[in-house]
């Protein structure tokens, strides 16, 4: 009788270890990255005048889960050393079953067209902590440069290094994390492919990772808060230097520093 208690409770030792590790994979696999999704990089023609951006809070890699978004805190454009402020043209809509925004911007003129967005601090239950991630995307009309590397003055920033537009896969992407201004040194970055076929059904991936890891790519950066990162294929690819920030009705609180940068592929 013993014998057989005995061999039960190992086999729901073994089931409970056997859990554990296929929901940390799980987490591991689903970073959480805070999305500014605007209809292409670049404006070619004198034509193309309007943007549509969408503002969603999901896991890009695997498409598995959307979080649902507080009322943005600030979003506006940056353009030839102004800023104007778009929070009223925000609408909000419905992704993957979550809240999320969406706008429409008209564009006047040459030149670059920096989109950041401040969110509402999103409470994430399983961790305990609040996360805000201050997110940027620049579009440029008409291949003239203006503002790409300028400073916006967030919290948390990922200042380019390199032109974060334009850019071929296999090109190598740079840029300067910073909190409060000052570079961030070995800060670490996390790297995630926007999934892009699976936002048609947000859960049938458009690939299969080989690995739990290989869902999210993990980069630090150096003593000056320089990272540096291959990209290996086309799509958009979305980067987050996670830091801690101000501690949130007595609870720990994330703070994140992204952008979105897109690749095209070479025929």
């Amino acid at each position: 009788m013993n014998f057989e208690i005995n061999k039960l409770k190992r086999k729901l030792v073994l089931v409970a270890v056997v859990m554990v590790m296929v929901v940390s994979s799980t987490m591991m696999a689903s970073a959480h990255f805070q999305l500014i999704m605007p209809t292409d990089d670049v404006l070619s023609s004198q034509d193309e005048k309007e943007i549509d951006l969408d503002l969603i809070f999901t896991h890009p890699g695997e498409a598995s889960h959307t979080m649902e978004m507080g009322e943005p805190v600030q979003f506006g454009v940056y353009h030839k050393g102004r800023k104007k402020d778009l929070l009223d043209s925000l609408e909000k809509t419905t992704f993957d079953g979550a809240t999320a925004y969406e706008t429409s911007y008209q564009t006047r003129g040459f030149g670059d067209f920096v989109f950041y967005l401040q969110p509402a601090p999103y409470w994430e239950e399983m961790d305990g902590l609040y996360i805000s991630q201050y997110t940027k995307v620049v579009v440029n009309s008409m291949g003239a440069p203006s503002d790409w590397d300028a400073e916006l003055g967030l919290k948390a920033e990922i200042v380019p290094l390199t032109r974060p537009y334009g850019l071929w896969a296999g090109n190598v992407f740079q840029g300067v994390v910073k909190k409060d201004g000052q570079p961030v040194p070995h800060a670490e970055i996390e790297v995630e492919r926007l999934n892009a076929e699976s936002y048609a059904g947000i859960n049938n991936a458009e690939f299969e990772f080989p690995t739990p890891a290989h869902a999210t790519q993990v980069i630090k950066a150096d003593e000056n808060g320089v990272f540096t990162y291959g990209i290996p294929n086309s799509g958009w690819w979305g980067f987050a230097a996670l830091m801690e920030g101000e501690q949130i009705n007595g609870k720990d609180h994330e703070i994140g520093a992204v952008m979105w940068v897109k690749a095209h592929a070479i025929d």
